[in-house]
Formats: C-alpha cells, sequence, structure tokens
C-alpha cells in the first residue's frame, strides 16, 4: 500500500529533540533536490535558511562530444549510472545521513520523458521509503527563482520581475508576478539559442576543450585576431523585427548557407569573423525582444525594476555585457538592476530545484507519490490545481 507523503507545519523552523531532554533546538529545514531533466546528473542538499549544504552535478561531455549533441537513449543510461553515487555524494559532503533530510525535491518538467523518469523514480521511491514527504518542481521556475536565494537580501529582485530564460532546451521571456504566476511574453519559434551556439560550435569545428559547445564558442570569440589579417564582419539576420517571439534556426541557416557557398574551406580570420558574427547576432536577437517586452509592459503600467537572466547562456560573458547595455539605453532614466546568479549556478542543478520546492514544503503542500513526470509543461500552468498534490491520507484507489 502506497502511503501519502506526511503533512508538514507552516512555519519554516521545526522544533527537535535535543541530547538532553531538558533543552529543545530548532533548525531548518533541509532538502535533498534531484535533478536530471537533460545531460547533467543533479543532486543537492539546501536548507531553509539559505545554506547550499552540496551541489553534485555530473556532466556527460564525452558523450556530448561523441555523439554531437544529447542522444536520449544514452543519457537516459547515464543518469541510472551516476544517480546513486551523486545522492551518495551530496549527503557525504553535506555530513549528513538520509534521515537528516526533511523533504524530498525532484525536477517533475519539463524536459526528456527519459530523463526525467531517473530522477522522478528515485526521488518517489527515497521519499516512500523514508515517509518524507515529496515536491515536484517546474525545471523553469526553478531557475527564475534562483537569485531569490543566491543574492543578498538587498539586492534580491522584487516581483514582479523580467526574466530571460535562455539555455540549449528553452530561449523564454518572462513576467514573474510571484513565486508560481509567470506570463510567457516570448518564446522560440523553432530553436532555441543555446541549441544554435552547439550547432555553430560545431559546424566551425571549434574544439570543446572539456567544456560545452557554445562556452567553446564563447572562448573562440575571444582569440586574438589572426595576425597582419581583417577578420571580417560578417551580416547576420535578426528575425522578425517588431515581433514578440524568438526565433534561432534564421541565424543558425544563416551560418550553414555561407559555409555551404564556400563548402566549408574557410581561412582563420574568416571562421572567428563568422563565430562573432553569430554571437552578435544570437545576443543582439535578445536584446532586440527584451525592448519589446519592456515597452509593452510599460503599455499595460506594469513598472519592472529587474532583470533576472538564467539557463545555460546566462554565463555567457558577452550577453551579459550586451543586456547591461540595453537596459541602460531603454531605460536612462530609472536604473533597472541585472540579476545573475553565480555561473555554476546557471546551468541545470539540483540547488535551483530545492529552492524551488522549499516555499511548499514549509506550507505543507506536498504531493502524492504517485505524482507523474510532465516533459511538455507550460511555467503558465503552475498555478493551475494539480491532482497530483497529497492531502492526508493514502493516495491508493
Amino acid at each position: 500500500m502506497e502511503l501519502a507523503p506526511r503533512r508538514l507545519p507552516r512555519h519554516p523552523l521545526r522544533p527537535l529533540a535535543a541530547r538532553s531532554p531538558r533543552h529543545v533546538c530548532t533548525r531548518a529545514f533541509t532538502v535533498l533536490a534531484l535533478e536530471s531533466s537533460a545531460d547533467d546528473t543533479c543532486a543537492a542538499i539546501v536548507t531553509s535558511d539559505r545554506k547550499i549544504l552540496s551541489n553534485v552535478v555530473v556532466n556527460q561531455q564525452a558523450l556530448l562530444e561523441e555523439y554531437g549533441g544529447i542522444h536520449p537513449y544514452v543519457a537516459l543510461q547515464a543518469h541510472q549510472r551516476n544517480m546513486p553515487g551523486a545522492v551518495q555524494r551530496a549527503l557525504r559532503e553535506a555530513s549528513l545521513t538520509v534521515s537528516d533530510v526533511d523533504g524530498i525535491a525532484f525536477t517533475r518538467g519539463p524536459g526528456i520523458p527519459g530523463c526525467l523518469s531517473v530522477c522522478g523514480n528515485a526521488a518517489r521511491t527515497l521519499a516512500a521509503a523514508l515517509n518524507k514527504p515529496l515536491v515536484g518542481v517546474h525545471h523553469m521556475q526553478a531557475h527564475a527563482l534562483t537569485p531569490l536565494l543566491t543574492s543578498p537580501p538587498s539586492e534580491q529582485p522584487e516581483f514582479p520581475f523580467l526574466t530571460l530564460l535562455v539555455s540549449g532546451g528553452h530561449t523564454l521571456l518572462l513576467l514573474a508576478s510571484s513565486l508560481t504566476s509567470f506570463r510567457i511574453l516570448a518564446t522560440t519559434l523553432d530553436e532555441s539559442i543555446g541549441n544554435a551556439y552547439d550547432k555553430v560550435a560545431r559546424l566551425l569545428r571549434i574544439p570543446y576543450d572539456n567544456t560545452a559547445a557554445g562556452a567553446a564558442l564563447e572562448r573562440y570569440c575571444t582569440s586574438p585576431s589572426p595576425p597582419d589579417t581583417e577578420v571580417p564582419d560578417i551580416s547576420l539576420p535578426r528575425p522578425m523585427p517588431g515581433r514578440l517571439a524568438f526565433s534561432y534556426s534564421a541565424v543558425h541557416s544563416a551560418v550553414e548557407r555561407f559555409l555551404d557557398a564556400r563548402r566549408g574551406q574557410l581561412d582563420e580570420a574568416t571562421r572567428l569573423g563568422l563565430a562573432r558574427s553569430f554571437q552578435r547576432a544570437a545576443v543582439g536577437h535578445l536584446e532586440d525582444k527584451l525592448v519589446l517586452g519592456m515597452r509593452q509592459c510599460l503599455r499595460e503600467g506594469v513598472r519592472v525594476r529587474s532583470l533576472v537572466v538564467s539557463g545555460g547562456v546566462a554565463s555567457n560573458s558577452f550577453l551579459r555585457d550586451r543586456l547591461r547595455v540595453c537596459l541602460d539605453r531603454e531605460s536612462p532614466d530609472e536604473r533597472i538592476s541585472l540579476v545573475f546568479p553565480p555561473p555554476s549556478l546557471c546551468t541545470d542543478n539540483a540547488v535551483m530545484i530545492a529552492w524551488a520546492s522549499m516555499y511548499r514544503f514549509l506550507a505543507g503542500d506536498v504531493d502524492k507519490y504517485s505524482i507523474e513526470s510532465r516533459p511538455t509543461w507550460s511555467l503558465e500552468q503552475l498555478e493551475e490545481p494539480s491532482q497530483a498534490r497529497g492531502s492526508t491520507g493514502s493516495d491508493v484507489e
């Protein structure tokens, strides 16, 4: 028989018995979180008083290079191999046993179905076996809320704020009104910015050097120009001017056509020029849509004071510099804060999953052990009632 997870008190600190029966101490609520929505196997332990006790990320970089990207079945097998060790290491680095954990969280979606099943099955089994409460988290919500953990209290973004989620799987411009209320202002009509970076890096045969393809392209763009040679500035499109939507297939395809016209034969100066031109066009496309989103908020009377940027591409230094310039140009009289998580928490990780689950744990709003993954899941559906949420009693029919 499957038991429903226990209900929790509605306060952040839970009384625990001290070693002496005459004393009572309190400690923060502690969450073990798991993430495997794409190609990184992650486990982390975070507390309700904003302490990151451990953060384990096992990447699949060698497999990505071998297969030219994420191969769903190969990624699934790697997650199955890596997850037990990631959990064990997270507990060891936090100097905790699994019994010391108060709740289990995991990425419910969106993501690659088979990959999601690994963190989902592990979390459900752990929670049920240990009689711990369970919370399934929206992956993109977790990215968006990470700065509420990592920023000092005086620098945390206040609702409503704009969020750019830029990664290998997503390109979204959102208006965040609360922890669970997100409105999609723009999304990609085809491929994501991160996917375009990865594909162009492979087209240009840029060495990975133990980094992701997109990061390798960014690094290559900072290479010194070949001596006594002019690096060309190649014109690439910034699609759909005036429309609140992204399209990175257009920029990616323009690079392919440029290479096809030259049968893939480029001198080093032209290759460097094409890489730099792609990066300018890709980031410039983000700038264009950000300006449109800011102006729409202004027309609707929504005062936005912060832009939160997260996802793997958010660690790109060129993007960070250009977005600061864009915000200052569009809002010269009132400075809009630009907030990024630390680079290590821009890419997929389980710290963000733990933190996004925290408010639900502390409110006693937990899920049944029978909760299913949601590979396709819009952020705008977060506020909808969920049959997967547990009340008291068993969730076995």
